[in-house]
């Protein structure tokens, strides 16, 4: 089951109900939480209050993002520059991660109000760890500085709600609850677990629901109760991360619109475009000292629009990218990127150099090889999918094994 927060939503509430058996759930960037369970032939006035509660909440308490605004059938979002206010207008949604824990990356194509030639910008919305450097702020230093080739910083911004800014403080409402209980076991489990969804019973913060659908209207702020975060496990996603305990809502906004590079309409378009993306990462390691880190396919963009003032090819994300004279990278394990795309060094937890990233290149460029057409369609599925899921030492090894002897690789990837 694939379970999707609405594109501008902050969380996703529900319930579920087993025979007579009902629990609570609200799904956010840390993952699930759950109330515990009751019967609902034994306790008629709690569900009565639980379903009541859902149906007075408002766009606010069902989490609606307020800092994205609709009027005259547009949406649109306010920002503050030099002391000016603007108005982004929404033009279509680009891409949403369809994960509901992790950063959830959200983009936007939009432009700026009153500006004539409607010039596209592109909004990113994302759940950043709050140890990581700000991605607005690595972005506008390479602006500042000239790196080409990169995407071009506009603006960026924390994105309070409430006067608050992360999961804990805005969306769980600081509950602090150590112990983890399976939901459907009722035993303990470690915050660890990889592939399932840890929860924990919560009747301390939705114990008396009735007392919470008194006031109608305001009955459904009641939810606001949230249940403890999780430590998240990157074993479902391609990325590899530590398990901060909290996200920060963070927005930035480019200038540059473009496609994915395997999209390219020929193959020399193509291989264009990758020697422009490798122009702008060399572009900045000269004029910064940042890092991007994870070189894949779905960070490295072109653009064969005539009427697109945007690079040729560009490169995008850096969600992820470090600074190259760090004392130490963030979190207890050296190793960033995407599993598919990371050199073999990288994959074994060698500290991160601009090299692994130059590497990387290559393996995108062997991927695109194997799983896209000339046209940007798709192939047919292939061994090298799991790639993205494999352990990072073994998939270092089948690297290595691949790479070895030049006539091997030729047949492995014929």
């Amino acid at each position: 089951m694939q379970i999707n927060i609405p594109t501008h939503g902050l969380t996703l509430r529900g319930f579920t109900l087993c025979g007579s058996i009902m629990r609570l759930w609200e799904f956010d960037r840390l993952g699930g939480i759950v109330s515990s369970p009751f019967d609902i032939n034994k306790e008629g006035l709690r569900f009565i209050s639980a379903v009541l509660g859902y149906f007075w909440m408002n766009e606010e308490q069902l989490r609606f993002d307020p800092t994205i605004l609709e009027s005259d059938g547009k949406r649109y979002i306010e920002i503050t520059q030099n002391n000016k206010t603007e108005w982004l207008v929404i033009i279509k949604l680009i891409k949403r991660h369809s994960s509901v824990a992790g950063r959830a990356t959200t983009t936007w194509k939009a432009y700026l109000d009153g500006d004539k030639s409607k010039m596209v910008l592109v909004i990113k919305d994302s759940w950043q760890y709050p140890e990581r450097e700000e991605e607005g702020e690595l972005l506008r230093e390479a602006t500042e500085k000239g790196a080409v080739n990169m995407a071009r910083y506009y603006h960026h911004e924390t994105i309070h709600v409430g006067g608050k800014d992360d999961i804990n403080g805005n969306v769980r409402k600081e509950l602090a609850i150590k112990k983890v209980t399976d939901a459907f076991l009722h035993t303990p489990a470690a915050i660890t677990t990889e592939g399932a969804m840890p929860t924990q019973s919560t009747s301390e913060a939705l114990a008396d629901i009735r007392s919470r659908s008194s006031a109608r209207k305001t009955s459904s702020g009641s939810f606001n109760a949230p249940l403890p975060p999780y430590k998240r496990s990157c074993s479902t996603s391609p990325h590899i991360c530590s398990g901060s305990l909290n996200r920060v809502h963070r927005r930035i906004i480019v200038h540059n619109y473009g496609k994915h590079i395997y999209k390219a309409s020929s193959q020399v378009a193509m291989l264009t475009a990758l020697e422009g993306n490798i122009k702008g990462h060399e572009s900045l390691c000269d004029s910064t000292t940042i890092i991007q880190s994870n070189v894949s396919i779905g960070n490295l963009m072109m653009n064969e629009e005539k009427n697109n003032p945007s690079w040729q090819s560009f490169i995008i994300d850096f969600d992820q990218a470090i600074r190259e004279n760090r004392e130490s990278p963030f979190g207890a394990s050296s190793k960033t990127g995407t599993r598919a795309f990371m050199a073999i060094g990288a994959l074994y937890g060698e500290e991160h150099t601009f090299m692994h990233d130059l590497e990387s290149f290559f393996w995108v460029l062997i991927w695109i090889c194997i799983h896209y057409t000339h046209l940007g369609q798709a192939r047919e599925a292939t061994d090298f999918k799991f790639w993205n899921y494999e352990n990072t030492t073994k998939l270092a090894k089948i690297k290595q094994g691949m790479v070895v002897h030049k006539g091997d690789f030729i047949k492995e990837i014929s």
